[in-house]
């Protein structure tokens, strides 16, 4: 006998986040944990959205770190996801909703060694499936490391891995950061 997990729905996920003392991300009706961030996490995700707020102030653009989520819908009427970026940044002024939005821009994940493979394919696949995503970025945490997958004008992805002299330019917000600004206070001289 095969017995398939209870799955609960949109509504029933939002209750349960208000009061859950962990956060879980939403795919198709099944609840997935997050897991905890490191020091080090914290202060790249932090780093980044700090360029971004001061960067985007007064431009109509909205930044978000950790507890914002993202709503992926797969096909219309189906299965929705809900992913918590780590940053994200929406120009969409129709996207109010206030736990999650749906237009994001600009996606980074900073990875961690328990959902780097979830974060390069799964949510990858799933975040460039969003009309209004430009840029998702991937920043390691155990070393200097930034890729981007960035939307062209024919709608195709193209990667970048950044070397150890270049910047990342944020071509969907109009910033650069170098990798100094990135990991500022995360690595030891």
């Amino acid at each position: 006998m095969d017995i398939s997990p209870a799955l609960i729905s949109v509504d029933d996920y939002f209750k349960q986040e208000e009061t859950s003392p962990i956060r879980h991300e939403y795919l198709g009706g099944q609840l997935f944990a997050m897991a905890d961030s490191s020091e080090k996490h914290n202060r790249i995700a932090g780093n980044i959205c700090t360029y971004l707020i001061n960067h985007l102030r007064g431009s109509g653009c909205k930044t978000f770190i950790f507890d914002i989520k993202v709503k992926i819908q797969v096909v219309q009427g189906t299965a929705d996801i809900f992913y918590y970026p780590d940053v994200m940044v929406t120009c969409d002024q129709e996207d109010r909703e206030k736990f999650y939005k749906t237009h994001p821009c600009l996606v980074v994940e900073v990875l961690s060694p328990s959902t780097e493979t979830i974060d390069r394919r799964e949510k990858r696949l799933n975040y460039q499936s969003l009309p209004s995503l430009q840029e998702y970025v991937l920043v390691s945490q155990d070393q200097m490391q930034v890729e981007v997958y960035r939307r062209q004008t024919s709608g195709n992805w193209e990667f970048e891995r950044l070397g150890p002299n270049d910047s990342l330019e944020l071509n969907s917000v109009g910033l650069t950061l170098t990798r100094t600004e990135i990991y500022d206070e995360v690595f030891d001289g």
